[in-house]
């Protein structure tokens, strides 16, 4: 036996602790990292709870059919608080105390004030919410699985595709309202992309008739809209997608390609046959946790899609017939339920009057986030139970 040999086992373990002040020293460090955790734990209990706390009685009510449907299916709308001739005090949405007054001219009305935004519910934001979130997720989706699947399985390592991969880790620190200002410029105000309408703009640059049809093909720009919005969301989580994605792709066995190949495939068969059904999971737990980024999203929606108030929704005031409808439909500009909240809690002079509109909203915005948060750990669960290697 050598003298290294020799040593090495009369040596005594470099890892085993030799001393009570070690081992008190690594048990504070323990308990510091537990009270740190259930700190976190303890404050997000705290917003959450009080959230619902205040939310709840607005979503929800003691009598069939014990949820507000009213709140989900009107728009938001100015209310009115009055006194009658009692004294007592009423609250009303605009559109019920005009017609209140005209079925009542002879009512007496006093201390009559105004509160915007803080009647009716928050249809329009929700509806357009979602639209935006629709448009984003199709565009980002696309465009980053087809980046994701170039850079991981077809372009070749290099400085390239180094310096690519960089500048999408920096695309993704941007701050979002620098994307809001992108968005603003390039799909708001430039004139170059086009819609289809039936009569082009002052300010186009160019239209051309669409054959066997009365309308244009008008180069216009897409202006304040639910298409220039959801473009602009696209390109902002767009390197959260491709990098997830990217990993998922990295983490299929090499071997899955190589039979593939070794089977006749070609390189496109290879990757959607033993490649894509195997990343999916990874895939739809990115495309999920964007769709959450997204919808919370407030300042590139602000500039390119949200207006505060609207009387009807998009598909309400849409015009034309088919792809003409369509067109005019995504050109139009939307409520979001971001924007809503910034503007009952920011925008207006605070009252009592409209705590319920922002209570509610921010809780049924809470409860969306949850959907989409438990629907992604669903459906990772459930494919990665169904794809084994």
């Amino acid at each position: 036996m050598t003298k290294s040999e020799s040593s090495g086992s009369s040596g005594k373990n470099p890892f085993r602790p030799s001393s009570l002040r070690r081992k008190r020293r690594d048990a504070g460090g323990a308990a510091v990292f537990a009270l740190c955790t259930y700190f976190i734990l303890l404050c997000a209990t705290f917003i959450f709870g009080r959230i619902a706390w205040d939310g709840v009685p607005v979503l929800f009510q003691t009598e069939a059919p014990f949820v507000n449907v009213e709140f989900l299916t009107e728009n938001p709308k100015s209310l009115v608080v009055f006194h009658d001739e009692e004294g007592d005090e009423v609250r009303m949405d605009i559109d019920e105390f005009t017609e209140f007054k005209r079925d009542n001219p002879e009512a007496v009305i006093t201390d009559e004030h105004s509160y915007s935004y803080s009647g009716g519910g928050i249809a329009g934001p929700l509806f357009g919410t979602a639209m935006l979130v629709i448009i984003c997720m199709v565009v980002a989706l696309f465009a980053g699985v087809a980046s994701a699947i170039f850079l991981n399985e077809y372009a070749r390592p290099g400085k390239v595709v180094n310096v690519i991969r960089l500048a999408i880790m920096n695309l993704a620190g941007v701050p979002s309202i620098v994307f809001g200002l992108f968005g603003f410029g390039v799909f708001c105000l430039w004139p170059w992309l086009p819609v289809l309408t039936y009569e082009p703009a002052e300010w186009a640059v160019a239209s051309l008739r669409v054959p066997f049809t009365t309308g244009f093909l008008s180069f216009e720009g897409w202006g304040t809209s639910m298409i220039a919005g959801g473009f602009t969301l696209a390109i902002m989580v767009l390197p959260v997608i491709i990098a997830a994605c990217e990993e998922s792709l990295k983490a299929v066995p090499m071997g899955f390609r190589e039979a593939s190949l070794a089977l006749g495939a070609t390189k496109w068969q290879s990757i959607r046959t033993a490649v894509l059904p195997y990343a999916k999971p990874g895939i739809l737990t990115a495309s999920i946790l964007g769709m959450t980024r997204v919808a919370g999203e407030t300042a590139p929606i602000m500039f390119t899609a949200a207006v505060a108030q609207k009387a009807m929704l998009p598909h309400q005031e849409a015009k034309g017939q088919g792809v003409f409808w369509i067109s005019d439909f995504l050109t139009q500009s939307v409520q979001a339920l971001p924007y809503h909240i910034y503007t009952v809690a920011a925008r207006i002079p605070q009252s009592e009057y409209n705590k319920p509109m922002q209570n509610g909203s921010v809780f049924v915005f809470m409860l969306l986030v949850m959907v989409f948060a438990a629907l992604s750990i669903y459906l990772r669960g459930r494919y990665r139970k169904q794809l084994k290697w």
